[in-house]
């Protein structure tokens, strides 16, 4: 999503709790021939372009949106080739780098910029340049080669270590640009340690990384270092009513006549008499005219995603689906996207203590996720708060399919762990995660017809092909039998 850099710096200024202010004399600066090497304009725009990315695509493959006027390739797995268009942002985090030379600060917030961007790259293909990438102007290296997935997987672990490290350092240093957490060290490293703790989970078919223990780096994180406390510490962007700078779809015509909730995803909140359904979707229109309350599941209704179009389109018509909660594109600030939160770290640590991992007690993790989730929904989807209360919450977390169970079996555990982290998934920030967790652990199970296989990961982009096509083969020749299809497992899932 492209974004007026003007409209990001007059949003740091109009939110002042949340946003650093900046100069009054920089904001004509035109972002795409700066004058200024000041880092704190390059944090603004570097931090918004990536973290304010959102799309409907995913809730299509995770079963949580259909479509009833034609196919859309997420919804039966048919996406062909991704794309590096990351590698545009990640040079202005190298920018951002070689400004704030004068201030390493900078520099620690960039290296976890750094990090999340090539970790969702390698998640999306495999195998993805990385040590020679972003060298054209300095090098004259126009072709880069393909890292292996545990060699930029190493490289992103490395690169949280060292921002958690110069966070450490630079504690007392002033950092100006901050649109997440105005300036909050100890909050960025609270993100930053809960990031690792992600990637290493990422890891979980795997014992080690380059050499490297996964499960002792996982305990010594948990033992050492500071970690998300509440929704409070939530790396997330919170959107504002101002022109280019508002939740993403808002005003989004997507959202229009032939796009409606996945009849799969309902069930599954729906059997568990999960609250937070109301907070994401509409009742049905016949059981809206039938006069149901809001919290009558039997009032919710999506279409079947392996059912033909005219099939769920019929149903759709005859008032039998529910569709998005208009605040999704008709509330010009909603929600924020959260890009690593209280509710995920925890269930990480819930997973961690079910494999023996770390000590503790799993119950707690996980109950303590699902009470933040409640509480996530409860501020700000506003018009359902009384639905989402600390008591709903812990009603909620004594549910025949909720419930924690410390007699189940570890892969019962870790499904019911996975679930909790699917549920709060609608159109958040996580993007794709979902279908990661699913190549990782086979939860949650998606509905699929007999011809559908759940797509693993993503074609390289066609101008590889075209510009960098030896070191991409030599790489699908290492990856994949020099085969390019979305269906064969990445390195870390295999």
């Amino acid at each position: 999503m492209k974004k007026n850099f003007l409209s990001k710096i007059t949003m740091g200024l109009c939110c002042v709790s949340l946003w650093s202010c900046v100069n009054l004399e920089e904001m004509n600066v035109d972002p795409n021939n700066a004058t200024s090497t000041d880092p704190q304009l390059l944090l603004t725009n570097v931090e918004y372009k990536t973290f304010s990315g959102a799309s409907k695509s995913p809730a299509y493959a995770t079963r949580q949106l259909v479509m009833t006027d034609g196919e859309n390739t997420n919804q039966v797995y048919k996406w062909s080739h991704g794309s590096f268009d990351v590698y545009s942002d990640l040079r202005d985090v190298e920018k951002l780098i070689k400004n704030a030379k004068d201030q390493p600060v900078y520099s620690a917030l960039a290296h976890f910029i750094r990090a999340y961007d090539y970790y969702n790259l390698t998640l999306m293909f495999g195998d993805i340049p990385c040590s020679e990438a972003l060298k054209g102007e300095t090098d004259g290296l126009y072709k880069p080669r393909y890292d292996s997935q545990e060699s930029v997987l190493a490289y992103i672990l490395k690169q949280l270590e060292e921002a958690n490290a110069s966070l450490i350092e630079h504690a007392n240093e002033t950092v100006n640009g901050d649109i997440v957490f105005d300036g909050d060290l100890m909050k960025w490293r609270k993100v930053v340690n809960a990031f690792r703790l992600k990637v290493l989970m990422t890891l979980s078919k795997h014992s080690t990384i380059e050499g490297q223990s996964v499960k002792s780096a996982f305990a010594s994180i948990v033992s050492n270092q500071p970690l998300i406390q509440s929704n409070a510490d939530n790396g997330q962007l919170v959107f504002i009513d101002q022109q280019d700078n508002r939740y993403p779809f808002f005003n989004d015509s997507g959202f229009g006549s032939g796009l409606y909730m996945d009849s799969t995803y309902i069930s599954t909140l729906r059997i568990r008499k999960d609250n937070r359904l109301f907070a994401f979707c509409t009742q049905t229109p016949a059981a809206k005219e039938e006069g149901k309350s809001i919290d009558d599941f039997t009032a919710y209704d999506g279409g079947d995603p392996i059912k033909p179009y005219a099939m769920v389109n019929k149903k759709a018509t005859n008032h039998g689906c529910s569709k998005p909660q208009p605040r999704y594109y008709q509330n010009s600030t909603n929600e924020p996207l959260i890009f690593i939160g209280y509710t995920e770290q925890q269930l990480i640590l819930a997973e961690a203590v079910v494999r023996g991992w770390i000590a503790g007690n799993a119950k707690d993790y996980y109950d303590s996720a699902v009470k933040a989730s409640f509480s996530f929904y409860h501020a700000y989807a506003t018009e359902f708060s009384s639905y989402l209360t600390p008591e709903a919450a812990e009603m909620y977390l004594t549910g025949e399919y909720v419930h924690w169970d410390d007699s189940a079996t570890k892969e019962e555990k870790i499904a019911k762990i996975v679930m909790q982290k699917y549920i709060p998934s609608f159109l958040q920030g996580g993007q794709w995660t979902m279908i990661y967790e699913y190549h990782r652990t086979g939860y949650p199970t998606y509905r699929l017809s007999n011809n559908m296989t759940v797509g693993a990961r993503w074609m390289y982009p066609l101008d590889e092909y075209n510009n960098n096509s030896s070191n991409l083969k030599e790489s699908l020749i290492s990856q994949y039998a020099g085969n390019d299809i979305i269906t064969d497992l990445i390195w870390c899932f295999k």
